[in-house]
């Protein structure tokens, strides 16, 4: 029986729902790991936080870590590779150990990893934030040590990672400037451009450092607003409503010492039954219209980015953190500020803001997010903060690191990625 639809904007929803997401979590499997796996028609995507325990040896934290790896991919259904991963570090001297081991273990079949220099907040040597894939009809291609694509149902993913200036130290607009430019050659490697750059990390050694007569991380602002004036983003992909000069969905963090890191996400397809939302949070002001007085050049992002398909919506959340409008509140407040983070991003993806920016019969819940990165300014606020998340958001895997945020008063900033139904198997072709 064929289900009744309606229209409504650009969307064509059915009455009855199409249950293709299957959503899983578990914590505690291996011992110090948690992981989501979310299965979409067919293919098995495994969303891991590892956590070393701390203790022992950097070594032995590492052969932890990767040994529950290994075993959480082994454990399902299908066989999974694992394609890109973000590595938190205490010391960033041993990055290299860790990429002789990985070297090791998976030869040319290396994930893309990136190296952070953030420390996690158990106080461990290291955690990391890892995606795996398996199922039919998936093609994987290496284009080097920065990046690799995921391609499967008509979807061809490209992550890039790991670059950063070719200068450890520096004024930050030139070698960001610079690192740009080098992620942007590296997508046109892979067969991408940056233009399909749905979401981008930026770590930033020092971000709210004295730089210029203003802020290192304003420094990385206007040099994004001058590296993307030309860019247009995901331009055929957007719904033909959207508002024009959109940006992809964005973190800038800090991390120890002077350095930079960059990392993105591309998406191209040939698709005609898929959409992008760029969505905004009716209680903040879009970052990118931000008062000078915050920024003399306003952060290029999108408070969010949903993908809406057929039978599913992926939504990447920006960093995000205890401001409304664009004031920051509840300072010095951990618990206040954790509870108005979560409440900035429940608003963000609530039906109603979905329905509000033409997507009509969805939205996102606390609960479904395949996994959550926390940064706190401060290690002592973890047990405030972890009991807040976890009884909002439930066991959904997360990674605690430590990290200054782009405000000084800030104390915590959460970012994620979430899967969740459609209720709907038809969009008006574009």
């Amino acid at each position: 029986m064929t289900a009744k639809t309606r229209e409504l904007g650009a969307l064509s929803i059915p009455s009855e729902p199409s249950a293709t997401v299957t959503f899983h979590t578990s914590a505690g499997y291996p011992p110090g790991s948690t992981h989501s796996i979310v299965e979409l028609k067919g293919q098995l995507r495994a969303g891991m936080l590892i956590t070393a325990p701390a203790k022992g040896s950097f070594q032995a934290q590492l052969e932890e870590v990767l040994g529950a790896q290994a075993a959480i991919l082994g454990a399902q259904s299908q066989t999974m590779e694992l394609t890109s991963q973000t590595i938190f570090l205490r010391d960033p001297s041993t990055a290299a150990e860790c990429e002789a081991q990985l070297e090791k273990l998976y030869g040319d079949r290396k994930p893309i990893t990136s190296y952070v220099a953030q420390r996690p907040c158990t106080g461990a040597a290291l955690a990391l934030d890892a995606w795996g894939i398996g199922g039919p009809g998936i093609a994987i291609q290496r284009f080097g040590k920065n990046t690799i694509s995921v391609a499967y149902d008509g979807i061809r993913w490209t992550h890039c990672g790991r670059v950063s200036p070719s200068s450890p130290v520096g004024p930050i607009y030139p070698r960001a400037m610079e690192a740009l430019g080098r992620m942007s050659e590296e997508l046109v490697k892979a067969g991408t451009s940056f233009q399909n750059v749905v979401r981008t990390w930026f770590y930033l050694g020092g971000i709210t450092d004295s730089e210029a007569s203003t802020h290192r991380y304003q420094e990385l602002n206007r040099s994004r607003v001058d590296f993307y004036r030309n860019v247009h983003f995901f331009r055929s992909l957007l719904d033909p409503n959207a508002p024009r000069g959109v940006y992809p969905a964005s973190t800038g963090i800090g991390m120890q010492g002077d350095g930079l890191v960059m990392s993105c996400l591309a998406l191209d397809t040939q698709r005609h039954d898929l959409l992008l939302y760029p969505l905004e949070n009716p209680q903040q002001t879009p970052a990118y219209a931000y008062h000078p007085r915050y920024s003399t050049q306003s952060p290029k992002f999108s408070r969010a980015i949903a993908l809406v398909t057929n039978d599913y919506v992926t939504t990447w959340i920006s960093g995000t953190a205890s401001i409304v409008d664009s004031e920051s509140r509840h300072p010095d407040d951990i618990e206040k500020q954790t509870e108005q983070t979560i409440d900035n991003i429940e608003r963000l993806i609530a039906e109603e803001n979905f329905s509000f920016h033409g997507i009509h019969g969805t939205g996102v819940e606390l609960k479904d997010f395949a996994k959550l990165r926390v940064y706190l300014k401060r290690e002592s606020d973890m047990a405030k903060c972890k009991a807040i998340c976890e009884r909002r958001f439930g066991a959904v895997p997360t990674v605690y690191a430590l990290a200054e945020i782009c405000r000084p008063e800030l104390l915590v900033e959460i970012e994620g990625v979430a899967f969740s139904r459609y209720l709907g198997s038809k969009l008006v072709s574009r």
